[in-house]
């Protein structure tokens, strides 16, 4: 077994990773779209089958671009290709999900008040919502509807929202986000790997050979590119989700989920209609409300008054602390795979344990997200106890 000091270092390394090279990917996908996007018409002659240039000005020096209709007549010397910032994003996040998920779904994956699973059954859930994920959603982009946007558009989403509703109903409320994601995630790279990049090889080929190149396999590219844009910003919010568990905490975390996926994909398209010249100016307001609504929606209704409420003592709720959660928030957790206090809460005095009271009802009372998987099994009545108490703070 791996000492939990070092899995953390592990951790650390495979996170950076996985941030730098989506940074890397995330960076040349809104690049390249914003060239799509911003690219005119030719001021006056060009080169044959230029469709368009642009012209712009970074860190003191010009820039000419041109973009052809479909391939230039002779290919030049060296030819930039953008795959392994998508490869490596995909699968630095694969290893981070196998490693600290699927090989410790006890803790990090089933919640015994959702469904008692068995640690195999909870990975092969995970594993299926990716693999299958895509099958579904590839399957559906070489259908009938890839020559109807928007029948495609309302279909994947209609999908991925049953996907949430039905992991949320299997397992923890934190691993069904992110799963989510995973799969969202897993259609990004996958489209890359086996539609975009294939689509631009066959041309490349054809053109070497002295064909026509084949301008279908880049339609099929521009569908699949144009689906990442749209689900970037859904994947770069469950990635942050974690510090959030208002959201997937909620009883309808997965309703919240669809909703936020909504406004960040709105706000992709705001973003693309704008580099356009066709900015909808309404956009921007209506999700700024939508943002507002949904968190008043979702805001935690406060318990009514049960008349005059006994005071709870510290020395109860140290009770509740030791048995609940000293394993992991402690100078020297105990819980296996857990080095150091996660986020560094230790709640070892009574002093530390009211410094975080306001913390401690929001992951325990009202998200119910904690202990960690409940493996201790923390009783709801526990769970009344302690928001009494941190009323009274």
């Amino acid at each position: 077994m791996i000492d939990p000091y070092f899995l953390d270092w592990v951790g650390l390394l495979f996170r950076w990773f996985h941030f730098m090279m989506g940074v890397a990917w995330i960076g040349a996908s809104f690049y390249f779209v914003w060239l799509n996007n911003t690219v005119r018409p030719l001021e006056s002659g060009g080169k044959p089958g230029v469709a368009g240039e642009l012209w712009a000005v970074h860190g003191g020096a010009f820039y000419q671009v041109a973009k052809y209709a479909g391939a230039p007549e002779k290919l030049p010397k060296t030819l930039h290709w953008f795959k392994w910032e998508a490869y490596l994003t995909w699968l630095s996040g694969f290893s981070l999900l196998a490693l600290f998920w699927w090989a410790n779904p006890r803790t990090t994956m089933i919640d015994p008040q959702v469904m008692a699973l068995e640690p195999w059954q909870a990975a092969t859930i995970g594993a299926t919502t990716l693999f299958g994920g895509w099958l579904v959603y590839d399957g559906l982009c070489r259908s009938p509807l890839k020559n109807h946007g928007t029948a495609l558009a309302g279909i994947l989403f209609a999908f991925i929202v049953a996907t949430a509703y039905g992991l949320s109903e299997v397992l923890s409320a934190r691993a069904a986000y992110l799963h989510v994601g995973a799969m969202l995630g897993t259609w990004m790279a996958a489209n890359v790997w086996r539609v975009i990049i294939p689509g631009q090889a066959a041309m490349v080929d054809a053109m070497i050979k002295g064909e026509p190149p084949p301008i279908e396999r880049g339609q099929a590219g521009a569908l699949r590119s144009l689906h990442n844009n749209y689900l970037t910003l859904p994947v770069l919010f469950v990635m942050i989700s974690g510090h959030f568990p208002a959201t997937w905490g909620h009883p309808r975390g997965w309703a919240i989920l669809a909703v936020l996926g909504l406004i960040g994909a709105g706000y992709r398209h705001h973003v693309n209609l704008e580099e356009r010249g066709q900015a909808k100016h309404w956009i921007l307001p209506a999700l700024g409300a939508a943002f507002v609504g949904l968190a008043l929606l979702v805001r935690p209704t406060p318990a009514a008054p049960k008349g005059d409420q006994p005071h709870i003592s510290m020395a109860r709720v140290q009770q509740i602390v030791a048995k609940h959660c000293l394993a992991c928030h402690s100078s020297e957790p105990i819980q296996p795979g857990i080095a150091v206090a996660p986020k560094g809460v230790k709640l070892e005095t009574p002093e530390e344990i009211r410094r975080e009271a306001a913390k401690i009802r929001q992951q325990v009372v009202v998200a119910k997200i904690m202990p960690l998987g409940n493996l201790t099994g923390m009783t709801d009545e526990e769970r009344e106890l302690i928001g009494q108490w941190a009323d009274q703070q």
